[in-house]
C-alpha cells in the first residue's frame, strides 16, 4: 500500500466519524482553507460580489456550468472542487472554485444569457 493510499484511507476514516461540517472540511483539505481565506472563491461568492446575489439558484447553477466550461476550454483541465454548504438548503454540495480574478468567471458571464446583464459594458449601454 502506498503512502498516498494510506493517507486517503485515514482521512476518509476520520471524516466519517466526526461532525458533518468537520468531515466535509477534512475531505476538502487545503482547498477549504483557501476558500475560507479568499484565495479561491466559489461561483456564488463571485456573483454576490458583482451584484448577482438576487439570482435564483437555477441561474447560479447554470452560470457555474458555463464558468466551468470556459475554464476547461482555456486550461484543458477541470477546476478544483470543494465541499460547501448550500446557501438556502444547508445541504453539502461539491462546487467548483476559481481564483478571484479568473478569466473563466468573466467568460461564463458573457456566455450565459442569464448573467449577461451583470457585465459592466451592459450597464454602459443601458445608461
Amino acid at each position: 500500500m502506498t503512502a498516498a493510499t494510506r493517507t486517503r484511507r485515514n482521512t476518509l476514516h476520520a471524516a466519517a466519524r466526526t461532525a458533518k461540517a468537520l468531515g466535509y472540511r477534512a475531505l476538502s483539505g487545503i482547498i477549504a482553507s483557501h476558500v475560507a481565506t479568499g484565495r479561491l472563491i466559489t461561483v456564488g461568492t463571485f456573483l454576490d460580489r458583482i451584484g448577482g446575489a438576487d439570482l435564483p439558484d437555477g441561474k447560479r447553477s447554470w452560470f457555474g456550468r458555463h464558468a466551468k466550461a470556459a475554464h476547461v476550454e482555456a486550461t484543458g483541465a477541470t477546476p478544483v472542487m470543494v465541499w460547501a454548504q448550500h446557501r438556502t438548503t444547508g445541504r453539502w454540495i461539491h462546487v467548483n472554485v476559481f481564483g478571484p480574478i479568473d478569466d473563466a468567471l468573466y467568460a461564463g458571464l458573457r456566455s450565459y444569457k442569464g448573467t449577461q446583464h451583470l457585465l459592466a459594458d451592459t450597464y454602459a449601454r443601458c445608461a
